[in-house]
């Protein structure tokens, strides 16, 4: 019963998020030099992330202990992740607006998942510009790097990816819990999502140890691209982990979003709109 429920919730929140992306989409796609534009502008802010990179390393050998082509994975797994979530859940990071004006009211009365409505409000596919950014640098690293590739190490690639993504998207999903409670701050959000992101695509031996014990055991963004990257590119991680962890990702994002999820129906619970 309680599976057949689930599923159901599934089948219904993925249908409310195609019909109305795909509403967005077709009113995007009225203006396609516009969006050709706005997708390649995308794309170019994005890559000048990682023209500093190249930059840095015009003068040093190495950062961290690690060459360009390892720095370029780490870039490019982060990088990829976070696109793909920003553009399934990117929305998730206007909500304080809707909070403060009074608008979230029109998705609590339409008769589907209002978490769903939000994430594929005014979806926007010029997001895809830096997932195909990413992309690229991690399929230019990949060729570039000296690993021994193993099955197993293969495989890994896109599972890290697809964690990486439902990872953040667990971010986006909490802080849009914290918006309806705080009544916005949205920057405390953008913190945790564009600044991790911008923190996993260097390695972690340039960060300190408390740091990094708070992004693996506290807040898991470690398990994002660090974990599983560095067991790919045989190194070990600053913590001393185990192996075997590199291949936690999924369970950690499945737990991420658990979580998540807990904490965006409490938070809707103690809506009490604007009063206006």
């Amino acid at each position: 019963m309680a599976s057949s429920r689930a599923a159901a919730a599934v089948a219904t929140g993925t249908r409310t998020f195609r019909m109305i992306s795909g509403m967005w989409i077709r009113s995007t796609m009225t203006y396609r030099a516009s969006f050709v534009m706005t997708t390649f502008g995308n794309f170019a802010a994005s890559g000048l992330e990682f023209v500093g990179i190249l930059l840095m390393f015009s003068r040093v050998d190495r950062l961290g202990g690690y060459s360009l082509p390892e720095i370029a994975f780490l870039y490019g797994t982060a990088g990829a992740a976070f696109g793909l979530a920003d553009l399934f859940a990117g929305s998730l990071g206007r909500l304080g607006q809707r909070v403060r004006d009074g608008t979230l009211d029109v998705f609590l009365v339409r008769p589907a998942p209002v978490l769903v409505q939000m994430a594929a409000d005014r979806f926007t596919l010029r997001r895809l510009g830096r997932v195909t950014q990413g992309l690229l640098v991690l399929a230019w690293s990949v060729t570039a790097l000296h690993v021994h590739w193993t099955p197993a190490k293969a495989a890994l690639v896109p599972v890290l990816l697809v964690s990486g993504a439902g990872i953040f998207v667990a971010v986006f999903i909490a802080g849009a819990s914290f918006q309806v409670v705080a009544q916005d701050a949205a920057e405390v959000q953008n913190a945790a999502t564009f600044g991790g992101t911008a923190m996993l695509q260097y390695p972690p031996t340039v960060f300190g140890e408390g740091l990094l014990r708070g992004v693996t055991f506290v807040f898991p963004l470690a398990f994002v691209n660090w974990v599983p990257a560095l067991y790919i590119l045989g190194r070990p991680y600053p913590l001393g982990l185990p192996q075997w962890v590199a291949f936690a990702p999924p369970f950690v994002a499945a737990a991420c979003l658990g979580a998540a999820g807990v904490a965006w129906r409490a938070a809707l619970r103690g809506y009490r709109s604007t009063g206006s």
